[in-house]
């Protein structure tokens, strides 16, 4: 394998929780889930709530139901795939992970919709 991708793990963060604190907790817990594999691959592993969230604190918001999250959490995804070099769609119903393959495409950048799409990915032993 050559340079390590940032790739931008994109799939359910807010949708179907009413922004429940647990549910979304949840939900980025599911995300960060791909983050191990990706990295043992030999890539960078980035999710937008990482760095949208401590934006939104530092905004002023308290939640993402805070009018100024709209603001911030989309946005930040927008940017930050100006730098990603590939994206891997988790399943799951997602305007924002929808949006973010979108964008991607768009820029011509690779979408991946499974693990194992992920060049250097290694299944692990159970």
């Amino acid at each position: 394998m050559t340079t390590p991708l940032l790739i931008l793990i994109a799939g359910p963060y807010r949708s179907g929780t009413g922004d429940d604190p647990a549910l979304l907790a949840a939900n980025l817990a599911q995300l960060e889930r791909a983050a191990w594999p990706i990295f043992q691959a030999g890539h960078i592993p980035m999710i937008g709530e990482w760095v949208a969230l401590p934006v939104l604190r530092g905004a002023g918001g308290t939640s993402v139901a805070d009018p100024v999250a709209a603001d911030i959490m989309y946005p930040t995804a927008d940017r930050l795939l100006q730098h990603c070099d590939a994206v891997l769609r988790l399943p799951g119903t997602s305007a924002g992970a929808d949006q973010d393959v979108a964008i991607a495409e768009r820029r011509g950048i690779p979408v991946y919709f499974s693990l194992e799409e992920v060049p250097g990915f290694q299944p692990q032993p159970v």
